[in-house]
């Protein structure tokens, strides 16, 4: 009753500075077959979709644009009231003038007026051993500074902040209605995943990293026979280099996420593609090569990809608690992206800190761990490894370098060695330019660790 007190409030306060009553598109609308998009209003209006929001800006009578730029415009009934929306001339119902509790949580990241107080995180017994932030450079005063700043939202829409340093998990606090045992979508974080089991069966001697994929995936031989083609290797995908004209950054590449994952197969779709490179010269951001390297490891091993990677990295690493649905096709309206809860995601990221090993166990091989967190190749300005970036953050004018799996909205696993540092956040700041997750790193944590290893130097 609270919560809806509150919501009530803003939505007049926000109504009034509009001049517009937008608590009227508050609600449920018709997305598809079985989705369905909620619009919620905190301090600003935003959708939902499955824990995903979207800031939306009312721009006119009835009339809403996102961040991209796109304008929906609503509909009323006879008696005045909002009915639905219109989309890309496809008109969606409005199902209910209700939200669901988790969508409602979005708007605020901690209920008001809680007073946060530092408490080491809970020992879960799950092979994460934990500690107290005081007994490490960061302090307390890094703790309250991260969550503060959250709760202000001057860090908008992060949903969880994990720390592990030194060996120990130090630091983990939750937002929006998250907490430690719902999983979150991680979007292209799941490319390092991928990677990891790849990097598994190369180990288990069923692949190649050199081994020419065409090969290996048995699909009809491409409409455009470019020689080319039968060259690009497992390796050439992973660092997305394969040469095909395959950019999710490009508004003309034919070969970007938006296309490919309308098409039946997306095997065949990726390489259907022109090819307009030679494999393993140009890097560019190809979501498409992510599932050709899946099917890949598929064929090799004789699996399904998600029951592979249960047996030989999940199970060794006690994740248990997870969802993956692999389709690779236009059915898959998760787009093939795993879900995790945070602690799971972090015991990812101290299993490539520690060379692919967990409690004296090898899962990945030493030298797939360092080839996939070292420079093979260059996306976007970024140096890149296998799936993995290699990014560098400027801390008062001092480079440093991580190690990253990253996806949209913030889903981030920062690998930092030499301040034996494993980073874990997750949010919801999808499609916006920024990344609250960088600023946390830059200005509260990293200082505090370069301030208390003062002889340790950035890789190169």
């Amino acid at each position: 009753m609270r919560l809806a007190i509150i919501v009530l409030a803003l939505l007049a306060s926000y109504a009034a500075a509009q001049g517009a009553p937008i608590s009227d598109y508050v609600g449920t609308y018709a997305d598809g077959p079985n989705h369905a998009v909620e619009i919620v209003a905190g301090k600003n209006l935003f959708a939902v979709v499955v824990d995903a929001t979207y800031a939306l800006n009312v721009t006119g009578p009835d009339e809403i644009t996102t961040i991209s730029g796109e304008k929906i415009a609503f509909r009323r009934d006879a008696a005045g009231k909002i009915s639905g929306y219109t989309q890309n001339g496809q008109f969606h119902p409005r199902l209910s003038p209700s939200v669901s509790v988790n969508a409602a949580r979005l708007a605020y990241p901690r209920p008001a007026g809680e007073v946060y107080h530092y408490a080491p995180p809970d020992d879960r017994h799950d092979g994460i051993r934990v500690g107290d932030i005081a007994k490490t450079p960061l302090g307390v005063d890094a703790a309250n500074a991260i969550v503060d700043k959250i709760g202000s939202g001057a860090y908008p829409n992060v949903h969880s902040v994990l720390l592990y340093q030194n060996g120990r998990l130090v630091l983990e606090e939750y937002f929006y209605g998250f907490d430690a045992d719902r999983k979150h979508e991680l979007r292209s974080a799941t490319k390092s995943i991928v990677s990891a089991v790849a990097g598994i069966a190369v180990g288990h001697k069923l692949v190649s990293v050199d081994a020419p994929v065409l090969g290996l995936l048995g699909i009809p031989v491409p409409t455009d026979p470019d020689p080319r083609k039968a060259r690009i290797t497992l390796r050439d995908f992973l660092t997305m280099s394969s040469g095909l004209d395959c950019n999710d950054h490009s508004s003309t590449s034919p070969g970007r996420e938006t296309i490919i994952d309308e098409q039946p197969d997306w095997i065949e779709a990726v390489f259907a593609l022109p090819q307009i490179n030679d494999p393993g010269r140009v890097g560019y951001y190809c979501s498409g090569g992510v599932a050709v390297v899946g099917r890949a490891i598929e064929k090799a091993t004789h699996s399904y990809l998600p029951d592979y990677a249960n047996a030989n990295l999940f199970a060794p690493l006690g994740i248990a608690d997870l969802a993956w649905n692999y389709d690779l096709t236009n059915n898959d309206k998760e787009y093939s992206q795993i879900y995790l809860r945070p602690r799971d995601m972090l015991k990812l990221g101290i299993l490539y800190a520690q060379d692919g090993k967990w409690r004296g166990r090898q899962i990945i091989p030493k030298n797939w761990v360092r080839a996939s967190l070292r420079k093979q190749s260059t996306v976007d300005g970024t140096e890149y490894g296998y799936f993995w970036w290699r990014p560098w953050l400027n801390v008062g004018g001092k480079q440093v370098y991580v190690s990253a799996a990253q996806g949209n909205g913030g889903q981030k696993i920062y690998i930092v060695p030499e301040y034996h540092l494993v980073a874990v956040f997750t949010g919801g700041d999808y499609n916006s330019t920024g990344s609250p997750m960088n600023r946390i790193m830059v200005s509260d944590i990293l200082p505090k660790l370069i301030a208390a290893y003062p002889s340790e130097t950035t890789l190169p």
